[in-house]
């Protein structure tokens, strides 16, 4: 991110309500531990990224005004390289695209949705399997391919680590997300803006061009000690 920019919106642009089939947080717990824990993980917003659907019929404002914390609405789909977030799902995209399709094809989606007003940020691309990183290996680089996803919130070891790889090498811009399914991870991982966002619109177009990065709010484990040998007579 640039140097001496006001740093204005932090958003969590990957997490999963109770409609995922996998979670069990409901929106309103998410906010109100965005509320509590404000201090410790100062998000402005989250996106919600369901998997494999879109809720074009939910509305949450009574909720962003009741706990001053905005929800976006996005999309988790699975492709031929791996699991991918979807910003900006409009009646076009979805269209086009069947998100319960788990064999998307990724380039013609990453094209479809540019096409459309949207864009793609395949998420977790350190993860086995599912990850970017791994269909690199076998595959040739996908094009167009804006940005990934920098810190997952629920990353194991070494998987952050490749992210980076694949950002270094193609030079993709970083993001971050908690990928909660559970309320008391969200807000874990995140990304800091430098511009306002308000609406999908402004997010899609920070992502697009904007000046942005990921924000890790993990907590630090502390050392172990190393035992010291105590001489005994």
């Amino acid at each position: 991110m640039k140097e001496n920019r006001h740093l204005s919106t932090i958003l969590d642009l990957h997490s999963h309500s109770e409609a995922s089939e996998d979670s069990r947080a409901p929106v309103e717990a998410y906010l109100n531990w965005i509320k509590l824990r404000h201090a410790e993980r100062p998000l402005d917003g989250i996106v919600l990224t369901e998997h494999r659907q879109f809720n074009r019929a939910a509305d949450y404002r009574a909720l962003e005004d009741k706990f001053g914390v905005m929800v976006l609405r996005a999309s988790e789909v699975e492709t031929n390289y791996g699991h991918m977030l979807v910003f900006g799902v409009n009646d076009d995209i979805l269209g086009r695209f069947d998100f319960a399709n788990v064999r998307l094809d990724a380039q013609s989606l990453i094209d479809g949705v540019a096409a459309m007003g949207g864009i793609v940020v395949p998420c977790h691309p350190g993860r086995p399997n599912i990850g970017l990183y791994e269909h690199y290996r076998s595959k040739p680089p996908l094009e167009n391919v804006v940005a990934v996803e920098a810190i997952n919130g629920g990353s194991r070891k070494g998987e952050d680590e490749n992210s980076a790889e694949l950002i270094d090498k193609f030079g993709y811009s970083g993001t971050g997300g908690s990928d909660s399914h559970m309320v008391s991870l969200i807000g874990l991982c995140a990304t800091r803006f430098a511009a306002d966002i308000k609406t999908i619109d402004d997010l899609v177009r920070e992502l697009r061009e904007g000046d942005y990065e990921p924000v890790d709010f993990r907590p630090r484990r502390k050392p172990v000690p190393h035992a010291v040998m105590v001489e005994t007579r």
